[in-house]
């Protein structure tokens, strides 16, 4: 007589034929303590399921092993196990065509995550009209002649640019003087000794001197003429 489905034995026997592999009493007895099952409880549950013949063992050395009884299960032949792989293989179809779906629904969700709410729209094409009226005010200025700079401001400027890249260029030949004179006579390669100091070339650092000095030019041609 099959023990009661909710009882100790009950539990352990429905445990071991949904299983249907080689369980040893450490594995039931991991697996049911959802059921507040302890491992002494277990034992003596697979021993007497086992000794009543409910379920199959097998002794290695000290441990045992147990299993469901295969007489219980009904062996598909050879036609039916054919139409279960079948099945099978359409099923293996369809989750295939159902992850496709999916992976479209949650690129789709991504897209639509990123794209610019209303709010968000209203709130930039607000600041973009307010930066275009800002820009056709000072356009305006500059059509009517206003001068948006003073003279005075402007010679400043410019007399602080002229005097900055001179600094510049006289420091950088100062430099070159005292480093040509470090590394002639040094058993140290130039490019290693400037790299263990640390030191940078303007170029080094994305800047040109050149550069400067031709904007410096142009602005006294243009002044001269």
């Amino acid at each position: 007589m099959p023990p009661k489905s909710d009882s100790v034995e009950g539990i352990v026997l429905t445990f071991v034929n949904e299983q249907n592999r080689p369980l040893n009493v450490q594995n039931a007895a991991d697996a049911l303590q959802k059921f507040n099952l302890k491992k002494t409880a277990v034992q003596k549950a697979l021993d007497t399921l086992a000794d009543s013949g409910q379920i199959s063992f097998k002794e290695y050395g000290k441990q045992k092993i147990y299993m469901a009884r295969q007489d219980q299960f009904k062996i598909p032949n050879a036609q039916e196990l054919d139409q279960m792989k079948k099945d099978n293989s359409k099923l293996q179809e369809e989750l295939a065509e159902q992850k496709k779906s999916t992976s479209e629904v949650e690129s789709e969700i991504k897209s639509l995550q990123s794209n610019l709410t209303l709010e968000e729209i209203l709130s930039k094409d607000a600041k973009l009209k307010s930066e275009v009226q800002e820009m056709e005010e000072k356009l305006n200025k500059l059509r009517t002649g206003v001068v948006l700079v003073k003279p005075e401001d402007k010679k400043l400027i410019q007399d602080a640019f002229v005097e900055k890249v001179n600094q510049w260029r006289k420091r950088k030949r100062i430099f070159k003087e005292i480093w040509d004179s470090i590394t002639e006579n040094s058993p140290k390669d130039p490019k290693e000794f400037k790299e263990e100091l640390g030191l940078e070339y303007d170029e080094d650092v994305g800047v040109n001197l050149q550069s400067y000095t031709d904007l410096l030019n142009s602005n006294k041609k243009r002044r001269l003429s």
